[in-house]
């Protein structure tokens, strides 16, 4: 059954949203808005809500308080019609080892009630996408664990859902199928799916997302673009520069400056911080160049998510 979607609704919204078991308090008031078309990046320690929270959304799990939609329907109160809209990967999913792959997709398309002569085609779509096509006759159990990640994935489209809720889809994968994965998750945000993934490879989100939120002990610390994930944390800036000869020779000029703090000699360029965040570079640069400093290179250094997460975060667990 196909249940449309409230074309103004964002992909997920949660207000309030709060979990606790007894004593403890697993998500706590938690405000999210995640935008359709979003590749979404959700981070956080073991035990900071994560999971709690990916489980509400897949109707796993009902909040203690607050409310959550998805495309626009109540996680509650409307849970068939969003189980119809979500794909949901748990970090850890049961696969039937016995199966050959083309069987263990053809049961779950009949589970969605698709019907067995547009089955057949819909299983060779997603097989080809996630590059499982030369073993759909094979044993599940004699999958490495890269393939058998790619058919849960696999699992999740094949009632072609418009949000995927992966949790550490990249877990115990070598680097070369967690590339592979991700290339997936690239092409399918392409085609218009809406995804969010929680992962603790952090490097890997930057480089795949737009969007991400940080959360510790169920509580959201940061949501917003990848881009300026690092804007928040302080006003101070670092700049790399490059110039034509001997860095010993210009290291005076960038130490008259007076916005300028700490300039030193790494590898080669000198690296020198702005603590001051309304201070215009350009305007440090025009001052080089016009001193005679024959600048090659002057970028800023991007903020690493992984920088951004320690200081948000203190290291504190559930």
């Amino acid at each position: 059954m196909k249940y449309p979607t409230h074309p103004d609704a964002p992909a997920v919204k949660t207000e309030q949203l709060s979990r606790t078991y007894e004593s403890l308090v697993a998500l706590n008031s938690l405000d999210l808005v995640v935008n359709r078309g979003d590749l979404f990046g959700f981070i956080g320690s073991n035990g900071a809500g994560k999971t709690t929270t990916l489980r509400i959304l897949s109707t796993f799990l009902t909040p203690s308080s607050g409310r959550a939609e998805v495309l626009g329907y109540d996680v509650v109160r409307k849970p068939d019609a969003v189980r119809h809209i979500i794909g949901y990967m748990p970090d850890f999913f049961g696969v039937y080892r016995d199966m050959v792959v083309w069987e263990y997709l053809d049961f779950f398309g009949a589970c969605y009630q698709i019907k067995s002569r547009e089955r057949d085609q819909t299983i060779r779509d997603v097989l080809e996408l996630v590059g499982l096509s030369e073993k759909k006759d094979q044993l599940i159990g004699a999958l490495s664990r890269g393939m058998q990640q790619r058919l849960g994935l696999a699992r999740v489209l094949i009632h072609d859902p418009e949000l995927l809720l992966l949790d550490e889809p990249a877990s115990g994968l070598d680097p070369r199928a967690r590339v592979e994965m991700m290339a997936i998750l690239q092409e399918l945000q392409k085609m218009g799916k809406t995804i969010i993934i929680s992962s603790h490879i952090l490097s890997e989100l930057q480089a795949l997302c737009n969007r991400v939120a940080i959360i510790e002990k169920g509580t959201l610390k940061y949501a917003g673009p990848i881009e300026g994930v690092g804007q928040d944390l302080s006003q101070q800036r670092h700049f790399r520069v490059l110039c034509s000869g001997s860095p010993e020779e210009f290291l005076p000029r960038f130490m008259e400056l007076p916005e300028v703090s700490d300039p030193v000699i790494e590898k080669g360029r000198i690296r020198f911080t702005l603590e001051d965040g309304s201070v215009d570079p350009s305007g440090i640069l025009s001052r080089l160049v016009s001193q005679g400093v024959p600048v090659r290179d002057f970028h800023q250094e991007e903020i690493s998510l992984e920088k951004v997460f320690m200081n948000y975060t203190s290291g504190e667990t559930q």
